[in-house]
């Protein structure tokens, strides 16, 4: 069965509304970069699509110290964003430029691992989705948003119109593994943000993609750090902790093993490599 059906609304308030008629058949999609492979390979066989490209949601702007970012901005404007330089190094490191120009924020939570690179960024960050219907609108945070394998908190009647970043304390560094050094898929993703008092962690995210049903946080691992000065034994126990709490799988680029072997080294690599860029600030 092919689409019989494509709805084009010019305003949020008609997003809504058409969502609200045809209910949970009715397919959304802004880039197609997910959705479009699975209707050409025949997996999914939608009747009823609606395209958000021209709702209004594809702005990024200044909120208290941080940035609100339409669902339908593409990865591609991340890439100017050099005041949170890990979202423009995550949106960097995802897929190729066509991609990138078509693919958005959005589409990128709902993106099945081992994709959603800057998901991954955005969980470190303490982003927070906007989400709206004809019940009106509430906002989450990005840890409550995504639920499991392709899995959200969206209610069937809603759409996520936005990403809220918080300003961004303390500093972050943010590393991709894959089999080749550009426009591959994630072995395994790391995203991390500390703050600090003098030496001392006072807070840490540790957010990691490709080794689970979807991005997530390795909370024992932000434990480790918070209240250590990064010495090696404090990094070599939080990158163990983030091994042994993620859920990596099986697949076509690497095997559950190995991904989180990946997760133990690249844990550690990412908190060594804050470590060395601090010492240079300092100097």
């Amino acid at each position: 069965m092919t689409v019989v059906e494509y709805f084009l609304p010019r305003s949020l308030a008609q997003a809504v509304d058409l969502l609200s008629r045809h209910g949970p058949d009715l397919l959304v999609i802004a880039g197609g970069t997910v959705a479009m492979p699975l209707i050409n390979d025949g997996i999914s066989l939608p009747r009823q699509v609606m395209g958000l490209r021209f709702v209004g949601l594809d702005e990024i702007e200044p909120s208290d110290g941080g940035l609100r970012i339409g669902a339908t901005t593409t990865l591609t404007s991340l890439l100017r964003q050099r005041h949170v330089p890990m979202l423009a190094e995550a949106a960097r490191r995802t897929a190729s430029w066509s991609i990138r120009n078509m693919g958005t924020v959005g589409g990128n939570l709902f993106t099945p691992p081992p994709g959603g690179d800057v998901a991954v960024a955005l969980l470190a960050l303490d982003a927070e989705v906007t989400l709206e219907g004809s019940r009106g609108r509430r906002t989450l945070a990005l840890s409550e948003f995504q639920t499991g394998f392709m899995t959200t908190a969206l209610e069937p009647q809603e759409l996520l119109t936005g990403i809220g970043v918080p300003a961004v304390a303390g500093e972050t560094t943010y590393v991709k593994f894959g089999r080749k050094e550009a426009n591959t898929p994630s072995v395994v993703t790391v995203a991390v943000r500390v703050a600090r008092d003098g030496e001392v962690v006072t807070d840490a995210r540790v957010a990691l993609g490709a080794v689970g049903p979807h991005a997530l946080r390795a909370r024992k691992a932000e434990a480790v750090l918070v209240g250590s000065s990064l010495e090696p034994g404090a990094i070599d126990e939080a990158a163990e902790a983030a091994a042994e709490e993620c859920e990596p799988f099986d697949d076509g680029i690497a095997s559950a093993w190995y991904r989180r072997a990946m997760v133990r080294l690249f844990v550690r690599r990412a908190l060594e490599e804050l470590v060395q860029h601090v010492a240079l600030e300092g100097r």
